[in-house]
């Protein structure tokens, strides 16, 4: 059996314009969709590939990010994209609750993603995720915010810097924490309608009401993990709906 060590989380004072992070949860566990200790040596079936610099070790789920920097292709013909190990979950979903142990050792961010590859009107299908990282957890709206086709084309116009930043406002929030690195953390990301929760260890720590998340159809759930290392544990995805 795996021991955990879990550290209490210290959340500055937030912020006057971050929105106030509701106490209590947004989502009401239904139906348990998926669940996974890492335990057995062969992924289970709803594991897919992304960007594949993901290890079991010891039972747990290990990422890597290997593309640092920007490199020429073997042809020399166009770039490769630095880029984060991702490891995704075929598992649709509307309204939802993930949990996860989540551990930094080198890890510059881990985080919780939602995507739909069927939706032409984002980049790569992106629709939002949780990012943690030592000292934040960010929430974004990727949908109607910076992964959105339109506004990823306006960002390549200097004359429409203002535009875009008009665009994106309200779509992004930060909320500072302290974590540590080498321990286990509970993570805890509750997606409801158009708003997104974050707990640590049971606390909540971050929130965001923005348009993008209230996407229907969530049919990815990836895992990334940027710098070296960072490790999930115990995952659990679970059916949705708001508190009656």
């Amino acid at each position: 059996m795996k021991r955990f060590t879990l550290c209490l989380l210290t959340v500055s004072s937030f912020a006057a314009d971050l929105p106030v992070i509701p106490e209590k949860p947004i989502a009401e566990k239904k139906e348990l969709l998926f669940s996974d200790d890492m335990e057995s040596p062969t992924p289970a079936k709803p594991w897919h590939r992304v960007v594949d610099t993901f290890t079991f070790v010891n039972g747990t789920l290990k990422g890597t990010q290997t593309r640092e920097k920007d490199q020429p292709s073997a042809d020399g013909k166009s770039v490769i994209k630095a880029h984060a190990a991702v490891y995704g979950l075929e598992i649709p979903t509307r309204d939802s609750v993930v949990e996860a142990k989540i551990k930094f050792d080198g890890a510059t961010m881990i985080d919780v993603e939602f995507d739909d590859r069927q939706y032409k009107g984002a980049h790569y299908g992106h629709l939002c995720r949780a990012q943690v990282r030592l000292n934040g957890v960010t929430i974004i709206d990727e949908r109607d915010g910076g992964m959105r086709n339109d506004i990823r084309e306006m960002r390549n116009d200097p004359a429409k810097k203002a535009e875009v930043a008009a665009l994106l406002k309200g779509r992004q929030v930060t909320y500072p924490v302290k974590l540590e690195t080498g321990k286990w953390y509970t993570l805890g990301v509750e997606t409801v309608g158009d708003q997104m929760r974050v707990t640590i260890d049971g606390k909540p720590v971050a929130f965001l009401k923005s348009s993008g998340i209230a996407h229907e159809t969530k049919s990815k759930i990836e895992l990334g993990v940027a710098g070296k290392d960072g490790y999930f544990d115990d995952i659990k995805v679970w059916n949705a709906a708001a508190p009656q």
